[in-house]
């Protein structure tokens, strides 16, 4: 059995680890520059409020019918303890963020001609548009898929798993979240400041894609290779 001790120790680990990649995962363009987009119009607050809601339940829903059915079939496959199985996965999936970042960072121009999803939402309900644009993201959201296989390597119950995922989450709307108190505290005199951060999103979204996709890397594959090698520690 785990001891108590080693428990927190491994939750702590996996609370920080899920706040980190959330975090950097956020700053992400496919739902900041919709979020920008619906800001900078009519009743932008509220619209921002729907999209956002949208966003985190159908990202929590994937992250939890995951977790709960293909995640515990992926750790199974492995022949390891749980936390080190956890930490391969880490390895591979931080290994995968990286090679995104590399042919995001290659093909930035090429990819400056075509606009991130969502970015001209006319006509179409803010919440509907973040929960269309979060289903799309979901099969390749890499970032969120790490978070997902430390999770599941996990030797937790399946309420702390669920509320590592809300942690996520909420971690990942943050921006989003920030968005709606600065049109609720400042008002119309916020939206020439929304508006430049758009247009500048817009002007450097890949650039910004890879490099939040390369610090997911780095982080996730040092905390793969640090497990390893405590793991292989001589007692």
């Amino acid at each position: 059995m785990v001891s108590c001790a080693a428990l927190g120790a491994c939750v702590l680990r996996l609370v920080g680890l899920v706040v980190a990649i959330g975090l950097a995962d956020s700053l992400n363009p496919s739902t900041i520059g919709p979020a920008l987009y619906l800001a900078a119009g009519d009743h932008g607050r509220g619209r921002v409020a729907r999209f956002t809601l949208a966003v985190f339940g159908v990202y929590l829903a994937g992250g939890v019918a995951i977790v709960l059915g293909p995640g515990q079939l992926m750790v199974s496959a492995f022949p390891h303890p749980q936390r080190e199985a956890s930490n391969i996965l880490e390895l591979v999936v931080g290994a995968a963020m990286l090679i995104v970042a590399g042919v995001l960072w290659r093909r930035r121009r090429w990819l400056l001609e075509r606009k991130p999803p969502g970015t001209a939402p006319q006509g179409r309900s803010s919440a509907i548009l973040g929960a269309t644009i979060t289903a799309l993201e979901l099969p390749t959201a890499f970032p969120y898929f790490a978070a997902i296989a430390a999770i599941a390597a996990a030797d937790i119950s399946t309420t702390r798993e669920i509320v590592l995922l809300v942690a996520f989450n909420a971690c990942f709307v943050a921006p989003l979240v920030a968005i709606v108190l600065v049109l609720a505290l400042a008002g119309d005199s916020a939206l020439a400041a929304i508006c430049r951060a758009r247009d500048r999103l817009y002007a450097h979204w890949p650039a910004v894609l890879a490099l939040f996709a390369s610090l997911i890397g780095v982080l996730v594959v040092t905390v793969g290779v640090v497990g390893l090698l405590h793991h292989h520690q001589p007692s």
